[in-house]
């Protein structure tokens, strides 16, 4: 299904403007203290082809929305120029870390690895979020870096598999080239959405809305997301809860036919590979 291209992807930022879904980057909704409206956390893992995100990031901009742009250092190089015009267009710079993959395992070392790459980003735009790399094909999880050290000490605010509650945001992610990528995401996961908790927004009301909420939770959970038309039908349906977090991967999303064939065909060999790492290791 050719569905992963830019048209659909302006089409699917426009169908969540016309439901109510404010949009709001992840250093913005660490620092909002409210969270009690319909929000739309926009996250873009920039994984490869920066260039990519150019045009992703000016669509989003015609549309009057900003997200967040999470950006490798790979090989002690990052593309400033690419950074320069999306944190120009208002969107916020944020630093996607591969520092305990590229360290071997070896923590004090992937520590000092971070903190060059990330001096060497905050150079181009400031960075106040970072969001680890996957690596799914490493034995090395990015995350476990923070079991004897602290972010925060670096000035960073927030890191969206740490700071999130997932119980209370949907996460949405084209992992895999789809909605319901979940068996081919090796590191990409969070708490199941049949986890959610909707919460009122209203305690006048609370006792008739916890009623909605927990119908609208069970038909939520029933949901079968795979594509972007997926998504819209649910969003007119109005059976989506109040807080999103939507992570797309700027590469993916190609309205030119060679590229978007090449990515297709290289997924689905990535997918095949995943999905047995995944069934290996659970």
């Amino acid at each position: 299904m050719r569905d992963f291209t830019l048209t659909i992807y302006r089409k699917l930022l426009s169908e969540l403007l016309h439901a109510g879904y404010g949009f709001v980057t992840f250093a913005e909704y660490i620092q909002d203290s409210e969270k009690n409206k319909k929000t739309l956390i926009l996250r873009h893992d920039v994984d490869k082809k920066p260039l990519r995100s150019l045009r992703t990031a000016e669509i989003e901009n015609e549309l009057g929305l900003k997200g967040t742009y999470y950006f490798r250092v790979i090989k002690n190089k990052l593309p400033g120029k690419a950074i320069e015009f999306i944190a120009k267009l208002g969107h916020e710079i944020g630093y996607h870390y591969d520092d305990l993959n590229d360290a071997s395992g070896v923590e004090e070392k992937a520590l000092e690895l971070f903190k060059k790459n990330l001096a060497k980003l905050r150079e181009v735009a400031p960075v106040k979020t970072a969001c680890m790399h996957g690596s799914p094909l490493s034995k090395h999880d990015n995350r476990n870096l923070w079991k004897n050290f602290d972010y925060r000490d670096l000035g960073i605010i927030g890191e969206p598999y740490f700071d999130i509650d997932f119980n209370e945001v949907m996460y949405l992610t084209d992992t895999g080239r789809r909605w319901d990528g979940e068996g081919f995401s090796i590191r990409d996961k969070v708490v199941s959405s049949e986890k959610l908790v909707f919460s009122s927004q209203d305690s006048v009301d609370s006792s008739k809305k916890s009623v909605v909420s927990s119908k609208k939770k069970e038909t939520t959970n029933k949901l079968k997301l795979h594509s972007t038309i997926d998504i819209i039908g649910a969003l007119r349906n109005d059976l989506l809860p109040s807080t999103i977090m939507l992570t797309v991967h700027p590469q993916r999303w190609n309205d030119q036919w060679l590229p978007w064939i090449w990515e297709l065909c290289w997924q689905k060999v990535k997918n095949f590979v995943k999905y047995f790492v995944v069934r290996r290791s659970s």
